[in-house]
C-alpha cells in the first residue's frame, strides 16, 4: 500500500480560501509601506551560510537550516570537527536557508551600497525557515513582511515604524498593544546587576518570560551564573507597573551609574515625546522584560500583541547599529520592524475578521448547456472579465445539478443559464445562489445587472 503524502510538521498547504485571506494581508501592508515611502526589494531564499551563522545567538544558529553541498559532502571531514556542529556545518554546508529578512537585506545593502540612496527604506515580504519545534502560533516556514530603514541614527525612523504599525493593524481591524524597550536600557541592567558579560545570557532568559514566567527566568539565570544578589536588581524591574513616564522615571533610578542605561532611558523618553506629537491611536506602554533576544539589536526594540487572541507576538524589529559592520561597511545605523504574516492570518482567521471581498474566486458561472450555447456565450464571458466581474465557463455539458454543486462547492454566487431559447431572444437567466432568486436580463445589460447585485 502506498504511504500517505504529507508534508514537513511546521508547514502548510495553502489553498484558494487560504491564499486569498494572507493576499489580504499582503495587500495591507504593502500598501501602508508604500504610503510611507518604502520600495520593495526581494533576496534569494538560501544565503550563504557564513553570512547567516553567529547573527542571531547561540539559541538562533542552532534553528538555521542548512543545505547540504552536492556531491560527496562528507569526504574530507576529519574526527574532530564532529565535536564542533559549526565547524563541521560550514565543511559540508556552504549555504543555509534565511532565518529573517535583515541580516539578508543588510548583505545587499553592504553589496550596492555605491548604487543606493541613503537613508535607504526598503519593504520585503517573503518566506523565511526556521528549524524550531513546531506548535501552535509557531512555523518552520512563514512569512514575514519587513519594513527597514537604513542610513540615520534618527528616532523619527522609530517613531514611523510605530506609526505603521498602528495604521496596518487598524486597517486589519486587530486590536493590539505595542511594546517598547530599549537595548541600552537593558545593557545598563546588566552593568548595574555587576554582569556586563553576560549581557547575551541575561536577555535570552528574560526573553523567555512571556513563555516560561519570572520564576523559571531567575532559574535559568542561575544556571548561566546569575548570582542572586543580581537577580534581586533584576526582579523588581521586570515586574515594574505604571505608567510609561512612571517607568522611566523609576528605571533612570535604577541605572544612575550606568551612562548606556541612561542613553537608553533618554531615547525612550524622546521615542514617547514624539509618539504622543504624532496622535498614535494604538496603545503603546514601555515594557521592561521585552528583551528580543537576536544579538544584532542595539537600541529600541519593538513588540505587538494582539489583545483578543491568545498568540506569540504578532509583529516586532528594533534598531541595529553594527549589522553592516559585520560585513565590512561599519557607520550605517538600521531600524526596522516585522510582521508575521502567518500568526497575522491566524489572529483574523480565529477572530472571523477577514472581509468577505477578500475571497478572490468567480463571481459568476457559466452553466454549459450545448456546443452551440456556448460558443453564444463566450462574449458574454469576455465582457464580464473586462468589467472586472471574475466569471467561468463550466467546461462540460453535464446535468444542471452538477453544474450547481460545483458552483456551490466554489462558493460562486450567481449562475447564469443561456440555453437555445436565451440565445434566440438574446437573455439570460442569472440565478442568485444564496437567496435562489432568478432573473431574466438582456445580455446587453448582464453585465450593469451584477454589478448592480453585488452591491
Amino acid at each position: 500500500m502506498a504511504q500517505k503524502p504529507a508534508i514537513p510538521k511546521g508547514t502548510r498547504d495553502f489553498g484558494a480560501k487560504e491564499m486569498a485571506g494572507r493576499n489580504y494581508i499582503f495587500d495591507t501592508v504593502r500598501s501602508v509601506f508604500k504610503k510611507y515611502g518604502y520600495t520593495p526589494l526581494e533576496t534569494p531564499s538560501m544565503e550563504n551560510l557564513s553570512t547567516l551563522l553567529g547573527k542571531y545567538g547561540e539559541e538562533g544558529d542552532k534553528l538555521l537550516f542548512k543545505i547540504l553541498n552536492s556531491g560527496d559532502a562528507f569526504a574530507g571531514v576529519e574526527p574532530q570537527m564532529l565535536q564542533n556542529s559549526n565547524a563541521l556545518a560550514m565543511k559540508v554546508c556552504e549555504k543555509g536557508l534565511r532565518y529573517d529578512l535583515t541580516v539578508p537585506f543588510a548583505r545587499y545593502v553592504v553589496q550596492h551600497h555605491s548604487e543606493l540612496a541613503f537613508p535607504f527604506k526598503r519593504y520585503q515580504i517573503q518566506p523565511v525557515w526556521r528549524a524550531d519545534r513546531p506548535q501552535k502560533g509557531r512555523y518552520r516556514e512563514f512569512y514575514q513582511c519587513d519594513v527597514d530603514v537604513v542610513g540615520s541614527d534618527s528616532l523619527l525612523n522609530e517613531l514611523e515604524l510605530v506609526q505603521i504599525a498602528d495604521e496596518v493593524f487598524g486597517r486589519l481591524g486587530i486590536n493590539v498593544c505595542i511594546k517598547l524597550n530599549n537595548r541600552k536600557v537593558l545593557f545598563g541592567l546588566c552593568d548595574v546587576m555587576g554582569h556586563p558579560d553576560k549581557m547575551v545570557d541575561i536577555t535570552v532568559a528574560i526573553d523567555k518570560i512571556d513563555k516560561i514566567g519570572l520564576d523559571a527566568v531567575k532559574e535559568e539565570l542561575v544556571e548561566r551564573g546569575i548570582d542572586e544578589s543580581a537577580i534581586r536588581i533584576l526582579e523588581p524591574v521586570l515586574l515594574m507597573q505604571g505608567s510609561a513616564e512612571e517607568k522611566l522615571e523609576a528605571i533612570g533610578g535604577v541605572l544612575a551609574s550606568s551612562e548606556t542605561g541612561l542613553k537608553g532611558v533618554a531615547e525612550l523618553k524622546e521615542l514617547f515625546s514624539l509618539i504622543r506629537s504624532a496622535g498614535i491611536r494604538t496603545g503603546v506602554e514601555i515594557d521592561l522584560s521585552l528583551a528580543r533576544g537576536l544579538n544584532y539589536y542595539t537600541g529600541a526594540i519593538f513588540e505587538v500583541k494582539a489583545l483578543d487572541f491568545t498568540i506569540g507576538s504578532i509583529c516586532g524589529g528594533g534598531r541595529y547599529d553594527n549589522l553592516t559592520g559585520i560585513f565590512g561597511l561599519a557607520g550605517l545605523s538600521g531600524v526596522g520592524i516585522s510582521f508575521g504574516a502567518d500568526r497575522i492570518y491566524d489572529v483574523l482567521s480565529g477572530l472571523g475578521k477577514f472581509p468577505d471581498d477578500a475571497i478572490e474566486g468567480s463571481r459568476a458561472l457559466f452553466a454549459n448547456m450545448g456546443r452551440e450555447e456556448v460558443k453564444a456565450l463566450l462574449p458574454l464571458a469576455a465582457s464580464l472579465r473586462n468589467a472586472g466581474i471574475n466569471c467561468e465557463i463550466y467546461a462540460d455539458s453535464v446535468k444542471l445539478k452538477k453544474q450547481f454543486d460545483y458552483a456551490d462547492r466554489k462558493g460562486i454566487p450567481f449562475m447564469i443559464i443561456i440555453g437555445e431559447s436565451e440565445v434566440a431572444s438574446h437573455t439570460a437567466n442569472v440565478k442568485n445562489l444564496s437567496t435562489g432568486e432568478q432573473k431574466t436580463v438582456n445580455q446587453s445589460e448582464l453585465v450593469d445587472f451584477l454589478l448592480c447585485a453585488e452591491k
